[in-house]
């Protein structure tokens, strides 16, 4: 990912302002150790720059947490600072490349987009870690009436497939660089037709990481319409056997399932290539949502009510983990940006797929920096309990 490597200068010299086409909205300093972090704005999107320190060097780089999805956005705030500060560069990597397709931000979604979605198209799909985006585009470009929603957590894959959109002329993709796993919990019930999950990462050594899992069983069941499929597809045998245990699991009161194996699907993906070639086996579940599930209630309200700053409050910060029923908070890091502001990162909610935020707190009041918190139940819970701890 981008970043530039300095000699060290006095980060003292960094204010609020205009750096080319780049805004700087504050400067926060780490009080545990040396990093620094800097909020920019470019193009109407916020995020951090991390200032990572040694002795004879700084690292200038992107927030993992806050990070756009359109790479280049990173670069030019990079860019316009380093160029504002003056600074000495010793290598960088943040070199623009002009000759490559334009994103097509009209289908590039965040995850904002989805706290009051209504859809253009009457029949909706998802492919849950689509990859190269064979499987996707193929579907979208066969069924022309109908949206594919894009869900990929690898940035450089979602990227390679909105240029793909962008060149074709694809018009019914939506592309979001987020875990599918909580954007699904903020979906309406009976809405989605059909949910791929094709060759997700096994994770034997670390099963709590698999897409596939008992919660996620059950939102899928919930968002999709009644007679609505979700669809498996794996080349490895534990995954199978593991996550057919899933769908007939103690807890699913009922459940309708077609198994295949060594099936062929229109188009193919090299990896799947490359398994067949190696004469490995490929299997297949579908499982069908056989009820109409009850609508849920989303409207969730993450704001912070009569939270301002205070001399005393990061004496009341407690960095160990805070352990509830069925979600958890952790303050992790604690940042100065002045005598009247702090920025604190935290993780909280769900155990397995915990949500990762900034809240910036000053004079004026709290927040979330840059976006909210998807609405999930789980997470709406440790935000009030949040709340609580940062209360007068």
């Amino acid at each position: 990912m981008p970043h530039i490597t300095v000699k060290p200068f006095d980060s003292s010299i960094l204010e609020q302002g205009e750096y080319g086409n780049t805004k700087v909205l504050f400067h926060a300093r780490d009080l545990e150790n040396s990093d620094e972090l800097i909020g920019v704005e470019i193009k109407k999107r916020r995020f951090l720059l991390h200032i990572k320190k040694s002795k004879q060097s700084w690292l200038i780089k992107y927030d993992k947490v806050t990070r756009p999805l359109d790479v280049n956005l990173v670069k030019e705030a990079i860019d316009n600072i380093s160029k504002g500060l003056n600074l000495d560069i010793i290598n960088s990597n943040i070199a623009i490349n002009r000759r490559r397709a334009k994103l097509a931000s009209d289908y590039q979604k965040s995850i904002e987009d989805f706290l009051d979605i209504e859809f253009p198209y009457r029949s909706v799909s998802i492919e849950i870690g689509f990859g190269s985006g064979r499987h996707l585009l193929h579907q979208a470009t066969s069924n022309p009436n109908e949206l594919f929603i894009g869900i990929e957590i690898h940035t450089p894959s979602a990227e390679q497939v909105l240029r793909q959109i962008e060149l074709n002329k694809i018009n019914n993709i939506w592309i979001i660089n987020y875990d599918a796993r909580l954007l699904l919990e903020m979906i309406q019930s009976n809405t989605i037709s059909k949910i791929f999950v094709h060759f997700p990462v096994p994770w034997d050594k670390k099963p709590h990481r698999r897409v596939i899992s008992t919660a996620f069983f059950k939102e899928s069941m919930r968002v999709l319409k009644k007679g609505g499929r979700l669809e498996l597809r794996t080349d490895s045998h534990n995954y199978f056997w593991y996550s057919l245990e899933i769908f007939l699991g103690k807890d699913v009161s009922s459940s309708s399932l077609e198994i295949r194996k060594n099936s062929s699907l229109d188009v193919i993906s090299k990896y799947e290539a490359r398994w067949r070639g190696q004469k490995r086996d490929i299997y297949d579940l579908f499982v069908t949502s056989l009820d109409e599930s009850e609508k849920v209630d989303l409207n969730f309200d993450f704001s912070f009510n009569n939270i301002k700053y205070r001399d005393t409050l990061l004496d009341k910060i407690d960095k160990k983990p805070l352990i509830f029923e069925d979600f958890f908070i952790h303050f992790e890091r604690l940042y100065q940006i002045d005598s009247n502001s702090v920025l604190i990162k935290v993780s909280f909610g769900n155990f397995d797929r915990p949500e990762h935020k900034y809240i910036s707190i000053d004079s004026g009041g709290c927040c979330y920096f840059s976006h909210q918190p998807v609405k999930t139940v789980r997470n709406y819970k440790a935000h009030l309990k949040i709340g609580e701890y940062l209360h007068v």
